[in-house]
């Protein structure tokens, strides 16, 4: 049984549209950057973290952990605090490229992934387990006050990382992406089926 770790819409929307068949229970962690922790470390990390915490509730299932970030200027940009936080991202992206990348981690029981053991956080008990990211490079249109006043006001931007849905409103804005669309969405689905195959054998 594989047990998506998340309580995304968009992460289970894209499952079930690429036919992998799947429960829900999300991971109750703490998502917030160690000082100095590189945007890529982050997300393999909560990708991880997410994955290990329902394992630890569920140690017979295949557990799909992913956490996606957007970066600009090196900086993460996470789901707005309020309307203001998600008028600074915006206005941030505006204009511009930046980067949105997802750590994904599958974790499961021993006989997953045979050749490899890696060490969860906070125990000493080995968990079979891998971790991998994706990375997408998306170029932003310029953006007016009055645009960025009326997305917000939409309430859109305010469970997103990066104050802005691809496949909503936010579509409009978006001239160019390098790399794997559904990463911006929330989970890189080629990634995600090579890591179940690798980990069926």
């Amino acid at each position: 049984m594989l047990v998506l770790a998340s309580a995304s819409p968009r992460r289970q929307e894209l499952l079930r549209n690429a036919g992998i068949e799947f429960v829900v229970q999300p991971a109750n962690v703490v998502e917030i950057p160690s000082d100095g922790e590189a945007p890529r470390s982050f997300a393999e990390r909560m990708a991880r973290e997410k994955a290990l915490a329902v394992f630890a509730l569920r140690p017979d299932d295949l557990i799909l952990g992913a956490d996606t970030v957007v970066v600009a200027d090196g900086r993460i940009l996470g789901k707005p605090r309020d309307t203001a936080d998600a008028t600074r991202m915006l206005r941030l992206l505006s204009g511009r490229k930046h980067e949105v990348i997802t750590g994904v981690c599958i974790a499961g029981p021993q006989g997953l992934y045979p050749a490899l053991r890696s060490l969860p956080f906070g125990t000493a008990e080995a968990v079979p387990s891998r971790v991998r990211y994706e990375t997408t490079i998306v170029t932003m249109a310029a953006l007016s006050d009055h645009d960025i006043r009326d997305y917000v006001a939409s309430g859109e931007p305010m469970d997103k990382a990066g104050a802005y849905a691809i496949q909503g409103r936010a579509s409009r804005w978006i001239s160019r992406i390098e790399g794997d669309y559904f990463n911006v969405v929330g989970l890189p689905l080629a990634l995600v089926w090579r890591m179940l195959k690798e980990a069926q054998g």
